[in-house]
């Protein structure tokens, strides 16, 4: 299924998409996409009220309505760095022994197709197309990879929204590079495991004003998606709808000689294969 929240910001309805353009309302079933939802087994539970629904017609075409994050505002956004071994060699770092962790603020999460807003002060912005995790239960010491992959109830797109500057020449605190506003565009839906073959055989690709920044394929990890999860769970709880971003392929704005930054107006244009795609205008600051 493809999970999907539609609506006006703080207004948003849950739903499944049926097609691109295509959905079933769940509004009346589900109160949202959060963390009751996932722990309570929420995915199985709405899978024969959305059958029954498009079987008897009941689905709404989407038009010009918003999308949102397909999740409510997780507990924790965790974040991979260097995960992909040709984006290390771009930055001249050396491949990591185990994964690099960091986090997000929460407050970051936004839609899909939302604007990105450029902090105060910022001087380097940039991009980075990337896979992300939704955890559908409670993960604590999992035995092994394996048992992570029932703790994963999706996938999604994500664009980690940086500010180079802050991350790396403000001492060295990743938090301040990731946290501002609106810099972590989700979704378009979260495309539950079922509906992806083979999560380790999916191509990404960025653009910026129509031009391919970044053009990769998961299967460059350094370290995939179950490890990944079973990793973090020997270090912290992860709690039911909270959000892993994995790491981005190279062709990042600080990869190029000369750097290339986000200015405002330019639009990025995002996707992962089987995942839906994402549509940004840059903002300039407040």
């Amino acid at each position: 299924m493809k999970l999907a929240r539609i609506g006006a910001i703080g207004e948003e309805r849950p739903a499944v998409f049926i097609t691109d353009d295509t959905y079933v309302d769940l509004s009346d079933v589900v109160t949202e996409y959060d963390e009751a939802f996932f722990a309570g087994g929420g995915i199985e539970r709405i899978r024969p009220v959305v059958d029954q629904r498009v079987q008897s017609g009941d689905v709404h075409l989407l038009l010009c309505q918003r999308i949102g994050a397909p999740i409510a505002r997780p507990h924790q956004i965790i974040c991979v760095g260097l995960n992909y071994s040709d984006h290390a060699a771009e930055t001249g770092q050396a491949v990591p022994a185990e994964p690099i962790l960091f986090t997000k603020s929460p407050n970051t999460l936004v839609g899909p197709n939302d604007d990105v807003r450029i902090p105060r002060g910022s001087t380097k912005p940039d991009w980075e197309v990337e896979l992300g995790i939704v955890i559908g239960e409670r993960a604590s010491y999992l035995a092994s990879p394996e048992q992570a992959r029932d703790c994963i109830a999706g996938w999604v797109v994500v664009n980690d929204v940086s500010e180079r500057a802050f991350q790396l020449d403000r001492g060295g605190q990743w938090l301040k590079g990731k946290s501002a506003e609106t810099f972590n565009p989700v979704g378009p839906w979260l495309v539950t495991q079922d509906e992806v073959a083979d999560v380790l055989a999916l191509g990404m690709r960025l653009d910026v004003n129509g031009v391919r920044r970044q053009d990769g394929s998961t299967s460059r990890m350094i370290f995939d998606p179950y490890f990944i999860v079973h990793y973090i769970s020997q270090f912290l709880v992860l709690e039911p709808g909270d959000l892993i971003n994995t790491g981005t392929p190279p062709g990042v704005g600080m990869g190029f000689q000369p750097p290339i930054w986000l200015q405002p107006g330019d639009v990025i244009e995002l996707e992962i294969d089987a995942l839906g795609s994402q549509r940004q205008t840059v903002l300039a600051p407040r």
